[in-house]
């Protein structure tokens, strides 16, 4: 009798998401016939949380026998991504020359912060699992993520040409399309660790395995983020253009139209072995130590 609910369940993300889709392009649709502004919030909130929710969902729907509540997935995937966004702008401000050291710096403050809202959110569980872990660390990456990218279509909204409706359909568009492959995978990772690492004591433990899954993936985080930037200065030193080179220093890089080409392969050469390296190292935690048996209190 559980098998078939449980077997059911795993198409719950599929509804979530195609309903989720619809109303999003309804929103879309009414607000470029309307022409009314009021909408666009709605439309920013959608296209932001269609795909972080659809992943959290996704990933709950997956972790059998979890001892994760539906509570604690929402207040986790709210307070954590709110507090997540909030501390990392504060603690970005000084952080304003264009640079990949920079890039790198905002990575480790962002991982930083959303392990700290994880460590918060795990508290209080009556046992510990690598699965568990992985999906309430990918619940506080989602979070921080549709928040995150409600922002950026926020800013991509206003142009020199007033709004742009377009604009703010590409950048959700496009950050939906790399949200799994972003903040919800980096902390997933650093979850799946924290969780193996505190199983066998039913306790919360910081290990070295732990500090090193943290430093991984603040610094794919750091590449993800300075991708277009390295690839520029790749792009620069390959094509030998010296004065792009300087234009880069001074922290406003451009590509040449015959560097097109070669930035672009570059940059989504980067994407690709940054995503791999995440997706690879998520794939072995989640085999090598979710498969372990673990402790359970008497």
């Amino acid at each position: 009798m559980t098998g078939e609910p449980a077997r059911s369940r795993r198409w719950r993300w599929l509804i979530v998401f195609l309903v989720g889709l619809a109303l999003w392009i309804a929103s879309i649709l009414v607000t470029a016939i309307t022409g009314n502004s009021n909408l666009i919030p709605t439309d920013v909130l959608l296209g932001s949380f269609l795909v972080p929710v659809t992943a959290v969902v996704w990933n709950l729907d997956h972790d059998v026998d979890s001892v994760l509540s539906g509570q604690r997935i929402f207040v986790t995937f709210v307070v954590g991504g709110v507090l997540g966004v909030l501390a990392a702008s504060i603690l970005e401000t000084p952080l304003s020359h264009n640079s990949v050291l920079t890039y790198i710096a905002v990575g480790f403050i962002e991982e930083a912060v959303k392990f700290a809202a994880l460590l918060g959110a795990a508290v209080g569980l009556r046992r510990y699992t690598t699965r568990d872990g992985i999906v309430l660390g990918a619940t506080v990456g989602f979070g921080f993520a549709a928040l995150e990218s409600a922002g950026y279509a926020f800013n991509a909204l206003f142009t020199v040409h007033g709004l742009s409706l377009g604009s703010l359909i590409a950048t959700e568009a496009l950050r939906g399309l790399l949200a799994p492959l972003g903040h919800g995978l980096w902390t997933a990772i650093v979850g799946g660790a924290l969780f193996h690492a505190s199983a066998r004591a039913n306790r919360l433990r910081v290990t070295g395995g732990v500090i090193g899954a943290y430093l991984l993936v603040s610094i794919l985080h750091g590449l993800w983020d300075s991708m277009r930037f390295i690839a520029l200065i790749i792009t620069s030193l390959l094509t030998l253009a010296s004065g792009q080179s300087l234009s880069m220093q001074s922290g406003a890089p451009a590509a040449s139209d015959e560097q097109v080409v070669l930035f672009n392969l570059i940059n989504f050469g980067g994407i690709v072995v940054v995503s791999a390296i995440g997706l690879g190292s998520l794939l072995m935690i989640s085999r090598r130590w979710g498969r372990r048996p673990t402790r359970t209190p008497a």
